[in-house]
């Protein structure tokens, strides 16, 4: 049957006029925001019309360019009504022949849905699935321009705060992302206008109609922020100079970053702080005030540990258990620098750890025990052998 166009008594306003702005809003195909209407109609009617979803009676065709609006159900040709007759599946010869003089019993006939009721089923029903369709679209849309992005910081717009549970929306690349309260810093405040960096920490590279677990999440406490705004500033870590090893972080409170470089004539942690401190500074700015040590890297695990609990002083790192699933270490500082190694309520050393892989056991020189010199030698694992022909059953 020929598709049907709307008809000029049918209200549906600028329907095709406000798809291609929402289309263009959002920089995505009005056909694939056609198509997510269409999916929401046709549940909604297989729904309040009790048939199954596996079912073809229900067709809805929607197409933006030619403007047509076509919603149908296919209907059985039969002979007459009976005690069983479904008249939303079903329809009597001689009402069919009236669509098409050709009709015989057992074919099926594309009937359209009366305007009014679509209204009143759509206005119950699909409203709140075609908007959920337009979300995946954007998502979808979202995931293909920002799958290049994935794990890098950028800028976005603060373009609403919800008063009551303080998430904040924001625009980037043209469309609105959330960024929720658990992933702003603890006590920043945002202003609507407001340009911030952010993380783009996840972001699907696959999408599904339907699928719960697609999302696009942006963070300002990924701890790989702080990596991302020191490459910005610092051009030695975006030429591969200078390298960042290792982050962790306490968001809003301090961050270590441990840093080489790849030539001796070039000061890793001078490169990361700059001239009168302008490089950290900047990072710190646009991270609300939080206090970032940085600190050198080594492959030496006993001088990574002491560099790391700066910027206390250390006397001695024993590495007690060195195998990879225990790794911990006993610290020895000066008793005047006790306080400073653990730091407040411990973050100067929960610091230390995350960033080198260590439990960190700091003690007072006052407080050694010979038992504080013990150590766990290292066990190495015995190499796969390779296997013989015999073996393998060649």
């Amino acid at each position: 049957m020929a598709r049907r166009k709307i008809a000029k008594g049918e209200d549906y306003g600028d329907f095709y006029e406000n798809l291609q702005a929402l289309a263009e809003e959002k920089g995505i195909d009005s056909e694939i925001l056609a198509e997510k209407i269409k999916y929401a109609i046709e549940r909604s009617l297989k729904s309040n019309l009790h048939f199954d979803d596996d079912e073809d009676f229900v067709k809805v065709e929607i197409d933006p360019k030619n403007k047509v609006f076509d919603v149908s159900i296919l209907k059985e040709v039969i002979e007459v009504e009976d005690t069983l007759y479904e008249p939303e599946k079903e329809i009597v010869l001689e009402e069919a022949r009236k669509i098409d003089p050709t009709l015989e019993v057992g074919d099926r006939v594309r009937c359209p849905i009366d305007t009014k009721m679509f209204k009143r089923i759509a206005a119950k029903n699909a409203k709140d699935l075609i908007r959920q369709g337009f979300s995946n679209a954007e998502r979808q849309h979202l995931s293909e321009i920002w799958g290049q992005y994935e794990n890098e910081a950028v800028s976005a717009v603060v373009t609403k705060i919800e008063p009551q549970t303080r998430h904040v929306t924001l625009e980037i690349n043209h469309n609105e992302v959330l960024l929720l309260k658990d992933d702003q810093i603890p006590g920043e405040t945002f202003e609507v206008g407001q340009v911030v960096k952010v993380f783009i920490s996840g972001v699907s590279k696959e999408y599904k109609e339907g699928e719960k677990n697609q999302y696009l999440k942006v963070s300002r406490t990924d701890k790989w922020l702080i990596k991302r705004l020191f490459e910005l500033e610092c051009p030695e870590i975006y030429d591969g100079t200078v390298e960042i090893k290792a982050v962790s972080r306490a968001p809003g409170s301090r961050s270590k970053i441990a840093v080489m470089s790849s030539d001796p004539n070039v000061d890793a942690v001078g490169a990361c702080i700059g001239p009168q401190r302008s490089r950290i500074n900047a990072v710190i700015k646009e991270i609300r005030g939080e206090k970032i040590d940085v600190v050198l890297y080594s492959d030496d695990p006993e001088e990574f540990i002491m560099q790391a609990l700066k910027p206390a002083e250390t006397l001695r790192v024993i590495i007690s258990d060195p195998n990879p699933e225990k790794r911990s270490c006993k610290v020895i500082v000066p008793d005047n620098q006790l306080s400073l190694a653990i730091g407040n309520k411990g973050q100067n050393a929960w610091l230390a750890a995350k960033l080198t892989g260590y439990k960190i056991d700091i003690k007072a020189q006052s407080a050694v025990t010979p038992k504080d010199y013990e150590t766990v030698p290292l066990i190495e694992k015995p190499k796969p052998e390779a296997e013989t022909p015999e073996q393998s059953g060649q």
